[in-house]
């Protein structure tokens, strides 16, 4: 088992996830998603993409450890957008979301049942404002 101090990091990317989910929903292409709306969905999506980054370097090396995943390179992400915002290519941030968070999310679904206290604090978690997108993991129980 894995500290429960996991939990609110990978709540936090997951909720991440399923809102860049809705912001990149209406889209077919990255041209189409960088110049709808003023960019709005696009400048969205790329902090939370720097937040997932962030919360990526917190999770336990054991966990990293144990499960095979690219990890460092998410945290490369983060910070090569944090750094140089100007250059952030659409083509990417839309590779990003189609073709690498999917996998990165269900990654996160198997580690949740093996941190201590997953069952105790998931329904406080789906319950808070923070977490409105989350109801779907009362199934990884």
């Amino acid at each position: 088992m894995y500290s429960d101090n996991n939990l609110i990091y990978i709540f936090t990317i997951l909720e991440a996830i399923e809102k860049i989910n809705i912001y990149c929903s209406d889209f077919e292409d990255d041209e189409e998603f960088y110049s709808s709306n003023e960019q709005l969905n696009f400048n969205a999506v790329v902090n939370l993409l720097i937040a997932i980054g962030e919360e990526n370097k917190k999770i336990e090396t054991k966990i990293k450890d144990d499960y095979t995943f690219t990890w460092k390179d998410i945290s490369k992400m983060r910070d090569k957008i944090s750094h140089n915002y100007r250059g952030v290519s659409p083509y990417i941030v839309w590779d990003i979301v189609r073709n690498f968070l999917p996998e990165y999310k269900n990654i996160l679904i198997d580690i949740l049942p093996c941190i201590d206290n997953f069952d105790e604090v998931l329904d406080d978690a789906i319950s808070s404002k923070f977490y409105t997108h989350l109801a779907y993991l009362k199934e990884v129980r």
